[in-house]
């Protein structure tokens, strides 16, 4: 049979046997003194409920009484405060100490040139505002908001189109935002006009007029009533502006018409057909107020209106919003080809307005020149197709 031995300190000078406690209750008792610490152990023992050899209720009872005592623990543990009473000395301290910490972000370091002589006296407050004087990020933020500008060309397949399509577009490049480019052609939409469109990096649609038409004053009525209906049909809201391509604008012209609330007109300096003097027609002005005409002397008794088709612009609104204006009819308002040449401003402007009361002039006084109507086309020439020349010159001289 198996023997088990407890191995024996190598220490002699122990005190104790193997096995025992160092801290043995014998070592503190003695007959004149005895020792009360196994008394109070037990009854802690007994109170947490180490007490062994008892029966299920007895461990129950322990228990509870050890849930009692930690829940009472834990209840004066939080009635106890935890945050330390600050005096008015310490408080102030810690006030400032608080305010000397750098929370603002600071501008940059600008170098800031100031005469001062021996008597001025430069403040702090007044050198911090010099040193954010002269700081500028260079943002700008507009916020207000622009009227949209709906730009209407009729346009067709000639020798200078391409020319006048790339002057007028680079025009309205320049123009701020909000604006559209409607751009009408005949019968079809040609691969040169649009691949001129998409190079400007204008805003445009690009439309096509059905109505065939061999008449050259026919042609451009039709194309502006198409736009006119491309407008009235998907609502579309802004200043609407005849510009045709062959015209010459300033930009000074498009930053005006965003002024106009209802209809607006200015004069405009035209080349005779003849090309040997200048004609002024357009509007005379007091101020804004429409007082008069500027015409000649074989028109001024057969037109209502002496206005160009490149001098007047209007809201678009009045197209498909007749309550707002109180129109009397609903009929639509468009260009008439049963006019004669000439007239197809003054009918036209007539079904827009009642009077010049209601008409506002652009640039006070009307006295400023913004475009001009040169009549420059270039007869007799082919239309190249694709702007490329398809045979060289009749005569070519060789390089020497």
């Amino acid at each position: 049979m198996a023997s088990i031995r407890r191995t024996l300190s190598p220490y002699n000078d122990r005190l104790y046997q193997n096995g025992g406690s160092p801290y043995s209750p014998k070592l503190f008792s003695s007959p004149r003194h005895p020792s009360q610490l196994p008394e109070f152990a037990a009854r802690v023992r007994r109170l947490l409920g180490y007490q062994p050899r008892k029966g299920q209720h007895g461990r129950r009872r322990a228990f509870f009484y050890r849930c009692l005592v930690f829940f009472f623990l834990g209840f004066l543990l939080g009635l106890a405060p935890f945050d330390h009473h600050v005096n008015d000395g310490d408080d102030e301290d810690i006030r400032g100490r608080r305010d000397n910490f750098p929370f603002e972000i600071k501008p940059p370091l600008v170098n800031v040139h100031q005469k001062t002589t021996q008597n001025d006296v430069v403040s702090a407050d007044e050198k911090r505002e010099a040193l954010v004087g002269e700081v500028s990020l260079g943002l700008r933020f507009d916020l207000v908001p622009r009227k949209q500008l709906i730009v209407v060309t009729a346009t067709y397949g000639r020798p200078l189109q391409a020319y006048f399509l790339n002057r007028l577009g680079h025009v309205l490049r320049l123009v701020p935002p909000p604006l559209l480019w409607i751009v009408v052609e005949v019968n079809a939409a040609s691969m040169e006009t649009a691949e001129i469109l998409r190079k400007t990096g204008v805003v445009y649609r690009h439309l096509v007029c059905a109505r065939n038409s061999t008449n050259v004053k026919d042609r451009g009525v039709h194309q502006r009533n198409t736009a006119l209906e491309h407008i009235e049909r998907h609502r579309l809201d802004g200043v609407v502006y005849f510009a045709d391509d062959d015209n010459i604008y300033s930009l000074e012209l498009f930053q005006s018409l965003r002024e106009i609330s209802r209809f607006g007109t200015w004069p405009v300096a035209m080349l005779a057909q003849s090309k040997n003097k200048a004609i002024l027609e357009g509007p005379v002005c007091n101020g804004s107020q429409v007082i008069g005409w500027h015409t000649n002397e074989k028109s001024k008794r057969l037109r209502r209106f002496h206005v160009d088709m490149s001098g007047f612009a209007f809201n678009s609104t009045i197209l498909w919003d007749p309550k707002r204006w109180r129109r009397l009819t609903s009929v639509p308002i468009r260009q008439l080809d049963i006019v004669k040449e000439g007239f197809q401003e003054t009918t036209f402007i007539e079904q827009v307005v009642e009077d010049e009361s209601q008409m506002e002039g652009i640039q006070p006084g009307c006295s400023r020149i913004m475009n001009w109507h040169l009549h420059l086309e270039a007869g007799h020439f082919v239309y190249p197709r694709g702007w490329l020349l398809q045979k060289n010159l009749d005569v070519v001289l060789p390089i020497k």
